[in-house]
């Protein structure tokens, strides 16, 4: 049983975690009644906090926004991932994050337990990053679309595809992913009734929030793959697929996500699938590696083009031995 102070700090900290709480279900974490839990949010509210309550068999309480930020209630792993994380902003794609990032690593550090401060100062000094790479987005776009997932609400953006061509979206966003060096939005396009993968970067200023939607299913069990195929496939005018004789796990090791995906087909064999733009490129691509393939479903001159460098090296050999 938590004392009264005690059990404020716990019930706001709850608060903290999750958008919406049933009275019964905060009664339930905090070992109390909801008639306490009525009185503490009540004790909260005197001490400045807008806790918002809504009546009824589905109602609960919402902490808002008010006119100065609470203090955040963290335990010991929230703390150090907060912690590297600023320090990985400090040094990340999202403009503007850089100066805010190291002041407010400087407030947490200064308040960090001894214990904490070493974990994070373990994993710093193990990480090391290399500037460039990425396009740059927006905070507040990204900002504003994390809470748009986190809330089912609709966003409405302008964006550019590949080719800069601009056209206004309403969307349902379901989720952010960022892949190291681009962050995508994966949402339902209500205009194209069909899921659809959007580049940040090529959003246009700051998405509008709009009616609050019902989640839909998502478009695949395995988001990861589903997203990993989206942006390394998906955009290219030509796509591959093919069977390679080394196991799974050995080819990821060597294709990031953005690149394409690989499934296992059985212990010995994995399946690829990629795309290019130009298909010059992809016998110098398939070269670097070490591994027999077979192209499944081959895009027309693919075949042909292989079979001439194969000619054009097979005689070089030849001619060099």
């Amino acid at each position: 049983m938590y004392g009264t102070s005690e059990r404020l700090l716990r019930l706001l900290s709850l608060l903290q975690a999750r958008r919406d709480w049933p009275g019964p279900d905060l009664a339930d974490r905090l070992g109390v009644d909801v008639r306490t839990v009525r009185r503490d949010v009540e004790r909260l509210r005197g001490l400045g906090y807008p806790v918002h309550a809504t009546p009824g068999v589905a109602g609960g309480y919402r902490l808002g926004a008010g006119a100065a930020l609470p203090p955040l209630l963290l335990d010991d792993d929230e703390a150090v991932a907060v912690a590297v994380g600023l320090r990985t902003a400090a040094n990340g794609t999202v403009s503007g994050l850089e100066e805010t990032s190291v002041r407010a690593l400087a407030k947490l550090e200064q308040v960090l337990p001894a214990r904490l401060r070493h974990r994070v100062s373990a994993v710093g000094s193990a990480m090391l990053q290399l500037g460039g790479g990425g396009p740059v987005v927006d905070a507040e776009a990204l900002t504003v679309a994390a809470a748009a997932c986190r809330d089912h609400e609709r966003l409405r953006f302008s964006y550019a595809n590949h080719t800069g061509t601009v056209t206004d979206r309403d969307v349902e966003p379901l989720r952010l992913v960022c892949t190291g060096r681009r962050w995508y939005l994966v949402a339902y396009d209500l205009g194209r009734e069909a899921w659809r993968t959007f580049r940040v970067d090529r959003i246009g200023g700051v998405p509008r929030p709009g009616f609050r939607f019902t989640p839909r299913e998502p478009p695949a069990d395995d988001l990861a793959a589903y997203v990993s195929r989206q942006i390394s496939a998906a955009p290219y005018a030509h796509q591959l697929t093919l069977r390679v004789s080394v196991p799974a796990d050995v080819l990821a090791a060597r294709v990031p996500p953005t690149v394409g995906v690989v499934e296992p087909v059985d212990e010995h064999t994995c399946r690829l699938r990629t795309g290019s733009h130009q298909l010059e490129t992809v016998p110098f691509y398939l070269a670097q590696w070490d591994y027999d393939f077979v192209v499944e479903d081959p895009p027309p001159g693919l075949l042909d083009r292989l079979a001439r460098i194969a000619d054009r090296f097979t005689a070089a050999a030849a001619a060099s031995g």
